[in-house]
């Protein structure tokens, strides 16, 4: 019997506006470089794994310039290279600049919240489970999330990313739950399905977009409505 319902944030419940892999894709467009926004929608995931452990390493924020600018051409190398493509030093100073023009803030998708509210009114335990390193909980309740959500674990809270077992197992710890008794639903497949599956939780993939058509060992849906059909 499912008791709880365990879900990524990012591409997920929610998403930037507009969404990074398109503005990256146009932003090389822009320099001559064609990618595909559902290649980078994966190596943008890769690379933010990198910030985010690099960040943990030594903040960058307190990095010399010198240091700053190697990181984020860094950065921008995995992200291209995750998704096929490379590029000079000078064009990816292009990029950079293309895209810190852009200004992004989070948006729910169309069906989060009414989703979020029925699965609440059926009584199940909702949780968050998300690799973060920054304090969202005033994004979290601008986006109207905070009344559903029973709990949140984050990387910076248990020391740990996903796939990592340690994350998946506070979150079923906070929820007082068998991983038998919990759907996790989760955007990236190395990530949150193989995470998820790995403590034993059953997971359910969203691919929106239809990125993922050769995934077919796991549950794939295209909207949050459709977690009622595994519940």
């Amino acid at each position: 019997m499912i008791k709880a319902v365990f879900f990524d944030f990012y591409n997920t419940l929610a998403t930037y506006d507009p969404p990074r892999e398109e503005a990256w894709a146009n932003a090389c467009r822009d320099n001559g470089i064609d990618v595909e926004a559902k290649t980078l929608f994966s190596s943008l995931t890769a690379a933010d794994m990198y910030w985010r452990n690099e960040n943990l390493r030594s903040p960058v924020e307190k990095r010399t310039p010198e240091e700053k600018i190697d990181f984020y051409i860094e950065y921008a190398n995995r992200i291209l290279k995750g998704a096929g493509a490379e590029a000079s030093q000078d064009t990816i100073f292009q990029i950079l600049a293309k895209i810190r023009e852009y200004k992004w803030e989070f948006k729910n998708f169309d069906e989060t919240l009414s989703t979020l509210k029925e699965l609440d009114g059926r009584g199940l335990i909702l949780g968050l489970i998300s690799n973060v390193v920054q304090d969202m909980e005033a994004t979290y309740a601008e986006l109207g999330l905070q009344p559903y959500l029973d709990f949140k674990v984050t990387s910076a809270e248990v020391g740990s990313d996903k796939p990592n077992p340690e994350i998946f197992e506070a979150a079923l710890k906070k929820a007082q739950v068998k991983p038998e008794e919990v759907v996790f639903i989760g955007d990236q497949y190395d990530i949150d399905i193989v995470g998820a599956r790995g403590v034993g939780m059953q997971a359910l993939l969203i691919d929106r977009k239809d990125y993922f058509p050769d995934i077919t060992d796991c549950p794939r849906i295209h909207s949050l409505t459709e977690i009622t059909q595994y519940i």
